[in-house]
């Protein structure tokens, strides 16, 4: 009749650092599709911010009000008031801002003719509006009321050029709408892609 015997000590300490090695390397896998999945969510909400922002500039800059009187026909008056007479045109381009007046919808039933501000304030860009209320020109920002847009701005340019063939050109400018905006933006690190928008005229 045979003995029984066990394992070694070397057998047993063999077996638990395969054990070990094959825990190590689940853990590993787990840790870095955990880390892949909150960089592809990152990546989704850059994305879907990029969108929504960009989409809404190109709106309000593409509807930019035009002409040299205002009322009648061209304007939207969903609830929202216009100057009731003058010239209706105002476009500025400041260090870190960017003004101008659009025909812009809030909701569904609520808009009009705005002054709207873009700018840079602490580390958030920031969209403020003003009702015209008869002026030609926005009265004070500090008490317009406000959206935080983006969080963590780090870099914030306007750019302008007249037409397709001009040079781009950064600097304060108030006249007649430039045909072409450009904005170089850089939040939490990372430089969006240029948004390039068509300025109506």
């Amino acid at each position: 009749m045979c003995p029984s015997r066990g394992f070694t000590l070397v057998e047993v300490i063999v077996a638990l650092g395969i054990f070990s090695l094959i825990m190590l390397a689940t853990v590993s896998g787990y840790r870095t599709l955990g880390n892949t999945a909150s960089t592809i969510d990152r990546m989704t909400d850059r994305t879907d911010e990029l969108r929504s922002v960009s989409a809404f500039l190109r709106d309000a800059l593409e509807n930019t009000v035009v002409g040299t009187a205002s009322g009648g026909g061209d304007e939207m008056t969903f609830g929202g008031s216009a100057a009731s007479a003058g010239p209706v045109t105002f476009f500025k381009v400041t260090q870190g801002s960017l003004e101008w007046r659009a025909k812009i919808l809030f909701g569904e039933a609520y808009g009009g003719s705005y002054f709207l501000r873009l700018a840079k304030r602490n580390d958030q860009l920031v969209l403020q509006w003003q009702e015209p209320q008869g002026q030609f020109e926005p009265g004070v920002w500090n008490t317009a009321p406000s959206r935080k847009v983006l969080d963590n701005l780090q870099v914030f340019e306007v750019w302008t050029r007249m037409d397709a063939q001009s040079k781009w050109s950064r600097g304060d400018i108030q006249r007649e709408p430039p045909g072409h905006v450009k904005l170089i933006i850089k939040a939490n690190d990372r430089f969006w892609p240029e948004l390039i928008m068509t300025v109506q005229r």
